[in-house]
């Protein structure tokens, strides 16, 4: 008898078994959908145990870098959650809960919109046609990346090391500024916070020499991410701002355990920095040596530059500023003594979907982004549309032929200290036609860091100097910045001077097109549906399967002239707009779709505002390039018909090109200009985690633990996902600060019986007049019963040759959960003769292993043959058999054993094992 808790999860029985115990009779079958043709799950991937916690394990066969979108595991494409990666940089595990482990089908590993266990088919991701990219924009008439008059000095600062909470260890206090020289008066500060990167290396070694520890083991190097920005951080210098860039490595190696990625860590270490320099205005004498020397820095204006999960630190930076957290989760408890006046995101994380509405942002796409490459920052576009007053300005560029890692020189081949790469991963045997590094559409590392410092320029003379003329580079009116060049650089925006619109979020009817889902399991609902190659960021999915609330509207023509109306609930007002400006996208590659735009106001006068062209961006099916391209018509037309704009009642899109697809994202009211922004009083939701013991009897009902701070009223989307099934349901809440309005009641019931920890998961999106914080969380009930005993009893043993070898696998007690065992052929004892693939049932060892007889091998060097036994959940044994065949060939006695394995799949001493004899017939 063996007492064991290396017990494991099973999702399926893929070894022939036969017979049954209370009940069970399992049959040979093949493996699920997820699992590779020779009978197992796919390669790769085991379920086993660490500790006492069932886990889902995953292997890459390549070593996968340390980035910035989460690996994510999904099952029959519902998530199944976030893994906790191992320091090999090639395994993966994830905690399995109990109520979900019967039902894993399909299984699949996921990071930023692409699969990590699969290679993409070369075959498909060639356009049919060569891909160009889109001709020069006209130059705007300032240009921001030029640069400006004061030379600049550089330095470094190392505070003591603060600790946050949820994390285990201090995270460090480091910075490298770079200030103008000869600067009068005080200046305003730009901060940079880097990504999620390796934190350590080995200075000679090689790639595989990064890791993610952090502290850095002995023998190695920190990562200096924050230097990465220098050249940015001059340019600006030059042009009068103190700028500094912080180092996060201390979250960067703790944030795999953060339930949002690290997002509250990352603010609370900025707005930790942003306390120093407050204090340092007024103190100089307290200051470091190159603060010191530096221009006082101005706190009334701070502009706030992130990449990747960075992008996403400096969003709750900037809520947390305006709206504070809940103080037991946050790291800064200190008085706000600035004022952010506008973020830079570069191929940003948003995990939570919920930009701060605002404050101005300017989000840059990374057209060739290898690591966040479903894009998903274009939420913080999208996801401020109708969420408070809509005053801010807030912009996305999409970088054409740029990757994500190439605006972080030490994230750079050839310029970092640390080993670094390419993020996008090319097939050399199949380049990929948009991004590989010799299609014409891919930038040089040079090329993109040049481009990246001239828009984030851009930026802080727009949001920071409120310099309106370089507004043109950012809000997609069509203009370009030649110190960018030869980059091609193509925006849209949301806020500022759009007024009232046409937003298929809102109460919108649609006829002649389809108002469509922007995340559905169901082809028919889903916005790209089937047929579409690639993605879009617009589409970005999330945590749910199914979100409510994200639409577009879809066009799908065969002939010119088949209209599509957009009739809105409420008349909207044009009045005072210049144009109307729509945000539109086709097909990448495609080229010269034309639309006649028209509008009917509320007394059925109707007017053609002009006819827009739009091409596709180069796309392969390896990139998001399904993106809106901004195009304005002018409104004259509606004056010289009379139209009353005040009361504008539908929208009208003609195709007047042959046949083609095209999809709707917005359209607006628009005139030139930047307002002033102010942000609203709004109340703020966080949501929070409680754990609790199941108990061994009894009902009891907990509530999941949400806090609403601030002033107001506003409404939520709360989502609750069933531990069972994955799926969630959704509702629409009105919430006010201290109140009860998102109750989720959970009951647990109490019981003996073993089983995995089960999370109710709560997720909550802002939707008109909140914000969101802490936007995941819920309750976690955790198992406190013993594991049963699992014992192994022979049932057939010896046999003679032709019969089958027979072993019943047994429980002390049923559990709630599947329990189940790998295990592996081993040598015989000494002395002994071991069964050889020529005497088992030859149907037996494919199912187990996908091999054949011959060549005649012992059964112990059979490559990948593992046996998984699996008893259901409620049930106490099963019976496992091992067909035998009677051969014409007299010989000993032959012998058989299976071990069972450790968590990485070799022998495990002292396990269970299924030991059988074998007895010559003849």
């Amino acid at each position: 008898m063996v007492r064991t808790r290396r017990i494991w999860v099973i999702a399926t029985a893929v070894l022939a078994l036969a017979g049954g115990v209370s009940g069970t009779t399992a049959q040979a079958q093949q493996a699920p959908a997820a699992a590779a043709s020779g009978g197992k799950l796919p390669p790769g991937w085991r379920i086993d145990q660490e500790r006492s916690a069932p886990q889902l394990v995953w292997r890459s066969g390549r070593r996968v870098p340390m980035g910035d979108a989460r690996v994510e595991f999904r099952s029959g494409g519902r998530l199944l959650g976030v893994p906790k990666p191992e320091r090999d940089g090639h395994t993966f595990r994830l905690g399995l809960a109990g109520a979900r482990a019967g039902a894993l089908k399909d299984l699949q590993v996921w990071s930023g919109g692409r699969r990590l266990d699969t290679r993409p088919d070369a075959d498909t991701s060639a356009p049919s046609a060569a891909v160009r990219p889109p001709a020069a924009l006209p130059a705007n008439p300032v240009d921001p990346g030029e640069p400006g008059p004061y030379r600049t000095k550089t330095g470094s600062y190392q505070l003591r090391s603060v600790r946050l909470p949820g994390f285990s260890v201090p995270v460090e206090m480091q910075a490298v500024v770079v200030a103008p020289t000869g600067a009068s008066g005080s200046r305003p500060l730009a901060l940079f916070l880097h990504g999620r990167h390796a934190t350590c290396y080995a200075p000679h070694g090689g790639g595989d020499d990064a890791s993610g520890a952090w502290p850095c083991p002995a023998g190695t190097l920190p990562v200096p991410s924050h230097r990465g920005y220098l050249r940015d951080q001059r340019l600006l210098a030059s042009q009068g701002y103190v700028t500094v860039s912080i180092s996060a490595n201390g979250i960067n190696g703790q944030d795999w355990q953060a339930e949002d990625g690290g997002a509250q860590a990352r603010s609370s270490l900025i707005r930790l920095h942003l306390a120093h320099w407050a204090d340092w205005a007024r103190h100089p004498r307290l200051a470091p040596p190159i603060v010191r020397e530096a221009p006082r820095a101005d706190l009334s204006r701070v502009l706030l530059i992130g990449h990747s999960r960075g992008g996403e630190g400096v969003n709750r930076a900037a809520l947390d500023s305006l709206y504070p957290p809940p103080a037991a989760q946050d790291g800064y408890h200190g008085r706000v003594r600035w004022h952010i006046s506008g973020t830079v995101l570069i191929g940003p994380t948003v995990f939570g979907q919920n930009p701060v509405p605002d404050v101005p942002s300017l989000t840059i796409l990374p057209g060739c982004d290898g690591d966040v490459s479903d894009l998903q920052g274009e939420v913080y576009v999208d996801g401020t549309r109708a969420v408070s007053r809509g005053r801010a300005l807030h912009s996305a560029v999409y970088v054409i032929g740029a990757d994500h890692n190439f605006f972080n020189t030490e994230w750079t081949p050839g310029q970092a200290q640390a080993p670094a790469e390419d993020d996008f991963s090319d097939d050399p045997d199949h380049p990929d036609p948009v991004c590989s590094p010799r299609a014409a559409t891919r930038l040089t590392a040079d090329q993109q860091h040049r481009a990246g410092s001239t828009y984030i320029a851009a930026a802080a003379r727009l949001f920071v100097a409120g310099d309106d003329r370089v507004r043109p580079l950012l809000d997609g009116s069509g203009r370009r910045a030649p110190s960018a060049d030869p980059a091609r650089v193509l925006g849209h925006a949301v806020g500022a001077n759009r007024g009232a619109g046409f937003l298929p979020d809102g109460a919108v009817t649609v006829t002649g097109g389809r108002l469509c889902s922007a995340v559905d399991p169901d082809p028919a609902v889903a916005c790209l549906g089937q047929g579409v190659t690639g993605v879009s960021p617009h589409f970005a999915q999330w945590e749910t399967g199914r979100e409510a609330g994200r639409h577009a509207v879809a066009l799908h023509w065969t002939s010119a002239g088949s209209p599509t109306r957009v009739r809105v609930a409420r008349p909207v007002s044009l009045s005072g707009a210049e144009a109307l400006a729509l945000r539109v996208f086709v097909p990448p590659n495609s080229r010269g779709t034309a639309l006649d735009v028209s509008v009917t106001d509320s007394h059925g006068r109707r007017a053609t505002l002009g006819r827009v062209r739009a091409d596709g961006l180069p796309g392969s099916d390896r990139t998001a390039s399904y993106w809106a391209r901004e195009l304005r018509v002018p409104l004259t037309a509606a004056g010289r018909a009379g139209l009353d704009l005040r009361s504008v009642t539908s929208l009208e899109l003609t195709p007047r090109s042959g046949s083609g697809r095209a999809w709707l994202m917005d359209a607006w009211g628009w005139r030139p200009g930047t307002p002033a922004v102010r942000a609203a009083v709004l109340p703020r939701v966080d949501v929070g985690r409680l754990t609790v013991d199941e108990g061994d009897s009894g009902v009891r009902t907990y509530h999941v633990p949400v806090q609403v701070s601030g002033r107001g009223s506003g409404q939520v989307r709360v989502y609750v996902v069933d531990p069972a099934t994955g799926t969630a349901k959704d509702r629409l809440v009105t919430v006010e600060p201290g109140g009860h309005d998102i109750d989720v009641p959970v009951e647990v019931r109490g019981n003996t019986r073993y089983g995995a920890d089960v999370p109710y998961d709560v997720l909550v999106k802002a939707v008109h007049g909140a914000v969101v914080g802490s936007y995941r969380g819920g309750l976690t009930v955790h198992d406190d019963d013993p594991a049963p005993t699992v014992t192994v009893t022979p049932l057939a043993d010896p046999v003679t040759e032709g019969a089958a070898l027979k072993w019943r696998i047994s429980l002390s007690e049923a559990a709630d959960t599947d329990i189940g065992a790998l295990f592996v052929p081993v040598p015989v004892g000494s002395g002994g003769t071991e069964l050889s693939t020529k005497d088992v049932d030859p149907g037996w060892l494919a199912g187990v292993s996908g091999a054949e007889p011959d060549p005649e091998r012992l059964l112990s060097r059979v490559n990948g043959l593992y046996l998984w036994l699996d008893v259901p959940a409620g049930e106490t044994g099963l019976d496992v058999t091992l067909p035998t065949v009677r051969d014409q060939v007299r010989e000993p006695a032959e012998s058989v054993t299976f071990q069972q394995t450790d968590d990485e799949g070799k022998p495990l001493p002292g396990g269970l094992t299924l030991t059988g004899t074998v007895l010559d017939a003849s």
